[in-house]
């Protein structure tokens, strides 16, 4: 079968091999860590959004690569912080948003890995564009 010219994926959907242990959520971020394999997103450092789950990933008992997530990039809403001095409101448009949880963005960034940029911020949720790089640049 020739493989040339048969679209597989669009510049927005990505499929990433799953890390060992890890259980990921539909409809919620998904990070790639150093090591290119993707976990839930969380507060932590060195982690690269990749976008939003389209289905869910269980490979907790799994080695890494086992399975795969099909992740789609865009904007998408996602909740706002509950803390204080930490939420997004209208001024953060535009603005670097993080991550607090693999469904909360934070405007802080102490202990944690860009999520993506601020679009809007509504009552019901912060309108994030996940346009992070596909890894952390070397350093």
């Amino acid at each position: 079968m020739i493989r040339t010219g048969n679209e597989k994926l669009d510049p927005k959907t990505l499929v990433l091999p799953v890390a060992a242990g890890a259980a990921i959520t539909e409809a919620t971020m998904v990070a790639l860590g150093a090591d290119g394999y993707a976990v839930p997103a969380s507060k932590a450092a060195n982690l690269t959004v990749a976008g939003l789950a389209l289905e869910p990933a269980d490979n907790r008992t799994g080695e890494a690569g086992d399975i795969w997530v099909k992740v789609r990039r865009g904007a998408f809403v996602m909740e706002n912080s509950a803390t204080p001095g930490s939420q997004a409101k209208a001024t953060d448009i535009l603005k670097t948003c993080y991550l607090e949880d693999a469904v909360t963005i934070s405007m802080t960034s102490t202990g944690s890995s860009p999520a993506g940029t601020v679009l809007a911020v509504e009552a019901d949720g912060v309108t994030v564009w996940f346009n992070q790089p596909a890894m952390p640049a070397a350093e």
